[in-house]
């Protein structure tokens, strides 16, 4: 016969309450049956772990046995309680890498409610390039990736979560600013365009000579939007990433083209197992961009031209 868990926890509940009757009402067992487990465990390592019957004084045996017990117990019982913790996502980690806009603009409602129903889920959260995205998940370094995946071939797992339109982002003194209609690819060719890695996705002919002629590129957001505010040029940004820009002075301005849009993709590593708590952040994720669809509030810190 081999120890049971539920003999050592018999033991040390008898050994604690002293009394037989009291260890088998918290036990949910009736007398006799904890006395018989009691006497296999004695049986089984061939010495009384009692001074008498009474169960109120431990022999040298027992001591050792009470003491080594209660640590293996308290350690059983904390790993089913993060083995239970983890498989209802009440517990454990969850790392998301996501690009800027999605990371300032839905993250911070979608994990706001997501950390009510499990406060216990540790969340980090990186904000980076879409090709930074795609790295992180094919290192398996992140859970949940948040980016555009156009060319993310069959190791990622891909869903489709939301898209929004690029848009001439420009000082509001600009004089492209100041048309009453969307704007069009001519009208940018008489003015200093400054490229950056966001607009330069766009497939359009036209969009893609605009940035081979581009004499200045600029791959940080911050430096891209300050450059556009000292009137060094203009440039192209998607909607979610120009309402992040806190400068004032800019304004975003629609285009014609329709087919100018960016597609952001809810991503992770394809046939890796997705933890509980990965799995109910990607849900509430969804449901968050679902619930604020449009994606993006009217209001902008950047001046938002519409046509009149």
């Amino acid at each position: 016969m081999s120890i049971k868990i539920e003999m050592l926890r018999c033991f040390a509940i008898v050994a604690r309450r002293g009394k037989l009757s009291e260890a088998a009402e918290q036990l949910g067992r009736t007398p006799s049956a904890v006395s018989m487990m009691l006497k296999q465990l004695e049986g089984h390592l061939g010495e009384p772990l009692f001074e008498t019957d009474r169960k109120n004084k431990l022999s040298a045996l027992g001591e050792f046995v009470l003491e080594q017990a209660e640590h293996e117990l308290r350690q059983f019982d904390n790993t089913i309680q993060a083995i239970e913790g983890f498989a209802k996502a009440r517990q454990g980690q969850v790392r998301i890498a996501a690009v800027p806009s999605v990371a300032g603009t839905i993250l911070p409602q979608a994990i706001l409610s997501y950390s009510r129903d499990f406060p216990e889920v540790k969340i980090e959260l990186r904000d980076m390039d879409s090709a930074s995205v795609l790295r992180e998940l094919a290192r398996e370094r992140v859970d949940i990736g948040l980016a555009t995946a156009t060319l993310s071939g069959g190791s990622l797992h891909r869903q489709e979560l939301l898209s929004d339109a690029f848009g001439l982002v420009c000082a509001a003194s600009h004089p492209l600013a100041a048309l009453d209609r969307p704007i069009n690819w001519k009208d940018l060719a008489p003015h200093r365009f400054i490229a950056n890695a966001l607009s330069a996705q766009i497939p359009t002919e036209a969009s893609q000579r605009l940035h081979e002629n581009s004499l200045l590129k600029v791959h940080n957001m911050t430096s891209l939007l300050a450059m556009v505010q000292a009137e060094l040029g203009v440039t192209i940004l998607p909607e979610m990433t120009a309402k992040l820009a806190e400068s004032s002075g800019l304004v975003f301005c629609p285009l014609v083209d329709a087919s100018a849009r960016r597609q952001i993709h809810l991503l992770r590593k394809a046939g890796n197992p997705v933890s509980p708590a990965a799995r109910e952040l990607e849900r509430q994720i969804i449901r968050t961009v679902t619930a604020m669809q449009p994606p993006i509030p009217s209001q902008h810190p950047v001046g938002h031209r519409r046509p009149r």
